[in-house]
Parts: structure tokens; sequence; C-alpha cells
């Protein structure tokens, strides 16, 4: 293949795959959800550049071929003649079927053989991974019920060859299998609650949600097995004060406006309608209905103490520096970006489909008091940093009603089972930085006074694309999480309008034994 069609090839793979992971003599060299690319075809040759806060490569690349959503590159190391091999995935579990099926089957068996040895008084029903598509279950978790006398608990568990994704996901099944364990048990035997077994040293972000469930609605076990040594130890969840979570400084926006203004002028005579973020004090970002296209930062000179200011460009993890050589090329990015993303834009376009939750996001922003009359439209902040653990993650939407009370909005432009739970995860963080009054000692909500009573959790998605599943997993949640689900209209890219509202139903009541 020519160079050009190389470098054609290679980033129309890339721009759809901001997730992938980079495959280097079998080991994962990069992942793209944390690292940046850019590929140029100069010189007559097609360069991929790939970086990270550990690594920085550059690879000649000599041929492509596709092939089960991977990207098989043959590469050459600068200085050396001899090719090698690199693969980009857009799967991140390699494994194939087989092998999955195998991996799964070996940890039944240790499940079964844990639960017997533990809990030597009770029946095991039969463990089962058969898919059951109608309820929510694949193959991935290992679920069963354990029964003494009239009593049982529900259990799942999953193993440690899973990904951390489908770790932290086993408790969005947990509740559904719990909740189908006492529909299918009624009358034979009480369901108390729910065994939950996952890898070792691998709970933390599950025991931080498992400590916001209802108490009063079921008994939440959590365990961690260690699949070599048959043997699991139970995790304490009962203590909702101990969430590893920490809290950015918010930028001071004038500021950091100000600093860069010469380069935003660059960018506004190409687009005056993008919108900007201020990310950090040294960096500013620039989207179109939510997707970002390029930066304006802080760089040093190398070998020098000095620092200049720069414009990078690109579409997720792909970035280039701005500079004279390739200012028609970032032209014309922006300029087929406005032409294509907006409410009208060609549907199947790649950059009309690219971030939906980002250009819901943007419209929200915006459009904030459609959601909610009680919401003060002046104090809002978008893609809030929300570490916890070695997770960094975003907050869609902060903001305060008008009474002060924070209020957490957490968006999904296309069905997804794992609304509830990835809500409850940030307002727990928002929570505890509350309690310990860190929001304005960190610049957040000036001048404001925060009203101390939890914050409000929303959430909201397309009325046609809330999962089934959300009711029941709503309906597990700690009565001290105040949820408002909002379905919003389909044609929500024109303007938001609220369908529905649903709010707790207080007066429901869960039995089960003391």
């Amino acid at each position: 293949m020519k160079p050009e069609a190389l470098v054609r090839t290679v980033e129309d793979f890339l721009v759809s795959a901001s997730d992938a992971v980079v495959m280097e003599e079998g080991v994962i060299a990069f992942d793209l959800a944390n690292a940046k690319y850019s590929v140029s075809g100069e010189h007559n040759k097609c360069l991929l550049h790939l970086w990270s806060s550990e690594r920085n490569v550059v690879r000649r690349v000599l041929d492509v071929e596709i092939k089960n959503d991977v990207l098989r590159l043959a590469v050459q190391r600068l200085g050396q003649a001899r090719p090698t091999k690199l693969e980009i995935c857009r799967q991140r579990d390699r494994r194939t079927p087989t092998a999955k099926r195998a991996a799964r089957l070996a940890y039944q068996r240790v499940l079964q053989r844990v639960l017997e040895r533990h809990f030597p008084s009770c029946k095991i029903a039969e463990l089962r991974t058969s898919v059951d598509l109608e309820r929510s279950f694949g193959p991935i978790y290992a679920r069963g019920l354990l029964c003494r006398g009239q009593s049982s608990f529900a259990v799942l568990g999953v193993n440690a060859e899973e990904t951390q994704v489908s770790i932290d996901a086993a408790l969005t099944f947990g509740i559904l299998w719990l909740d189908f364990c006492r529909q299918s048990q009624a009358g034979k035997t009480v369901v108390e609650g729910l065994k939950l077994f996952l890898p070792a040293e691998r709970s933390s972000l599950t025991r931080e949600r498992m400590a916001r469930l209802h108490r009063h609605a079921a008994k939440w076990q959590l365990y961690e097995l260690d699949e070599r040594e048959d043997c699991m130890k139970e995790i304490d969840v009962s203590d909702h004060g101990n969430v590893s979570t920490r809290l950015v400084q918010c930028p001071d926006e004038s500021a950091a406006r100000a600093r860069f203004a010469e380069a935003i002028a660059v960018v506004r005579r190409l687009m005056p309608e993008a919108e900007s973020a201020v990310i950090s004090p040294a960096e500013i970002a620039f989207r179109c209905h939510g997707l970002a296209f390029n930066r304006v930062r802080v760089a040093h000179q190398p070998a020098s103490f000095r620092s200049t200011t720069e414009i990078v460009f690109g579409l997720g993890a792909a970035e280039r520096v701005l500079s004279e050589r390739n200012f028609a090329e970032f032209a014309q990015l922006v300029r087929s970006i406005g032409e294509v993303r907006h409410p009208q834009g060609p549907r199947d376009h790649f950059l009309w489909r690219m971030h939906p939750e980002r250009w819901l996001e943007s419209l929200v922003v915006n459009q904030l008091g459609r959601l909610d009359e009680t919401l003060d439209t002046s104090c809002v902040y978008s893609q809030v940093p929300a570490f916890s653990a070695s997770d960094r993650a975003m907050i869609d939407v902060l903001t305060l009603t008008r009474e002060g009370r924070l209020a957490v909005v957490e968006l999904k432009a296309d069905e997804d089972i794992h609304l509830p739970v990835q809500g409850l995860d940030y307002w727990s963080r928002v929570a505890w930085h509350h309690e310990r009054g860190e929001f304005q000692r960190f610049g957040y909500f000036p001048p404001r006074e925060l009203a101390p009573e939890p914050p409000l959790l929303f959430l909201v998605a397309p009325a046609l694309h809330v999962h089934p599943a959300t009711d029941t997993l709503l309906r597990y949640f700690s009565p001290e999480i105040n949820w408002i689900l909002l379905g919003i209209d389909e044609r929500w890219r024109e303007a938001i309008r609220v369908v529905f509202r649903k709010r707790p139903n207080r007066a429901a009541n869960f039995a089960r034994d003391a």
C-alpha cells in the first residue's frame, strides 16, 4: 500500500477506537483511553507516533490488515531493518471464545468448592453461566442460590481473567439476579440478600457502591475470592465514609482565557460557535456539540525552563501540534465538523455519530432549566474530574438547586443497563467531598453557600432508551439518595424536552428476615 493509503487506513480505524489497546510483542503497550497518537505521511512514509505518561514510541508502518476488530500493522522501529508486528485491538479481552468458556467453567468449579467449604450447612443450587437475554444475564457471571432451610442467598461471582470493567459491572447484575431469585422463589424460600464474589484486590469500587445500597432491602455481602488458593475473605461494606477519592482545584477561568487569548482567537476565526472549556490553568479545550477537536495549552521548550503556548488538534486520542505546515489540515478538520455536526446533519457520518453523550451534555449545560425548574442555571460545571482509587472518571454535570443543594447529573444517550450504578458512584464521591466542605474550599460555586443536605441525583436518558432494568436497580438504592429519573424526547439534539419524570416510591416496602 502507498503511504497515503496506509495513513488513511490507520486514521479511519483509530478515530472509532478511542478505548482500544495497542499490543506489541504480546503485551499491552498503550491504552488509548489514556494515551495519545498521531499519524503522518511526510517524506513518503507512514509514521505512527504513540505516547503516554510512561512511554513514547515511533513506528514506521509498512503494511496493514484489519480482521475481527483488530488492526494488524507490520512496522519498523527507527534504526532497525527487521519488521515487527503491532496490533491495535478494539476489544480489550483478546482471549478466544474457547479460552473464555474454559476459564468460566473452571471458575464455576472453584466457586462451588469454596461455597461448600465455607457454608457446609447450606445447599448450593446449580451454578450457571447460561445466557438469559430476556433478563440481561450473560456468560461472564456464575450465578446460583445458597439455601438453608427456609432462607437463602443469591450468589454471583466473576473470575479474575475478566476485564476490570466486567468486574466493576458485577454489582448491577448481582442486584438483578437477587431480584430474579426473589421472584422465582416466592412462596418457597426467603431470599435474604446477595453474596457477591470478586477477584482478590479488585473490589474497591464495588465496596464503595455497595455501601450506598438499601440496608433494609437486602443483606449485602461482598467477598474477595483467590482462585489459586481456593480461599475467600469477606469485605466490610457497611462504612460509606471510607471513600478513596480526591477533588481537583477549580481553575480560574478568566485568568486562563486571558493567558491564551491569542491562541483562542485563532480557533474562533475558524469556528466562532465552538464551545470552550477551561480544563486547568494550563489548558483550554474546544468542542463542537461536545466533540473535542483541539486544545490550547502551555508547553515547555526542550532543554529550557521557558514555556510557550501551543495549539494541538485531532479527534479522540489523535493529537498533532498546529504549525504552518499543517494549518490547512486543521482548517479542513474544523470545516468538516461544522458542516456535519448539527441536528440536521447526515446521521450516517462518523462525525455526527461520535460521542453522543458529550453532545447531550453540551445541550444540558445550556438548557439546564428544561430538565428541572429548581436547578440554578448560573452554577454549572461539566466534566468534573472524579478520582477514585485508580479510576479517573468525569462527572457529566455538577450543579446546584436554587436553594443551594448540590445536584449530580448523569447522562446516557443510548440504552445502558449501568446508568443507575454509575450515577450512584458519582453521587457517592460528591457526597463524600460535600460532607468535608471541600467544594467551596477548592473554588467551586463561589460565592454561594451550599445547603447541608446530601446531593440530588438526576439520571437522564432518551425515553425510549431507558433500560428496562433501571426501575429494579433504583429500588435497591439507599433511601438517603434522592434520585430523579428523567426520560427526554428522542429528538434531543434539537432541544431538551422532558417526556417523563420518576422519583423514589418511599412507601414501597421490602420484606426480608431480620
